[in-house]
């Protein structure tokens, strides 16, 4: 069973872990990376440290691995975390583990290149993200909106975008990509459930 590296003493309760331990243990594949991530890649630098938060199987850490990145996955499953670890010697690249509950203890400051948030939202670390950029690093995140047309993501509105609201929380970086359908126009086209951002820290 491959190792979790550098185990956080700030792991989440038995019963959150176990949670997503049971959602994972039985997937055999990482997934896609997030939307606004693969159709962004020209925009990675060519080198740093990326840093997929709460990043479940990892596939957005996987594919930072892929594109040259000093690639790290935290996550608060144990399981998760074992299988991305397996992912990654399938497919020859490396991403460094960190078991960690990221609510309680977000990035220090200064300290990534490219951080990749998908399908999470846990608004009082917002702040703590964009000063856990280094200046000119990235915010890539995309999550679910309250304007979603399906049942796909959570429902609850603790987890859920209102319009606009990345824009407004994230205003101190300098906007690169935003993309919000919402209800306008054809619904069956376009990209409805999910809101999606990348900004970048100033350098002063």
């Amino acid at each position: 069973m491959p190792n979790i590296s550098n185990q956080d003493s700030s792991t989440q309760a038995p019963s959150i872990q176990s949670k997503w331990n049971n959602r994972y243990q039985n997937s055999t594949d990482p997934g896609n990376a997030c939307w606004v991530l693969e159709n962004n890649l020209h925009l990675l630098p060519a080198t740093g440290h990326s840093l997929d938060l709460a990043c479940g199987l990892g596939a957005n850490a996987l594919r930072l691995a892929e594109q040259g990145l000093n690639s790290h996955g935290w996550d608060s499953s144990t399981i998760a975390l074992e299988k991305l670890s397996s992912f990654a010697t399938q497919r020859n690249v490396s991403v460094t583990t960190l078991l960690r509950d990221v609510e309680k203890s977000p990035p220090d400051n200064n300290s990534f290149d490219v951080i990749v948030v998908s399908q999470f939202l846990y608004r009082p670390i917002l702040p703590e993200l964009i000063n856990a950029l280094k200046p000119g690093g990235l915010l890539f995140y995309q999550t679910f909106n309250q304007q979603k047309l399906t049942s796909d993501g959570p429902s609850h509105a603790d987890f859920l975008l209102a319009p606009n609201e990345l824009l407004h929380v994230l205003s101190p970086l300098e906007l690169i990509f935003y993309r919000e359908d919402g209800h306008t126009g054809k619904l069956e086209q376009g990209l409805r459930n999910c809101s999606y951002f990348i900004g970048k820290r100033r350098y002063s």
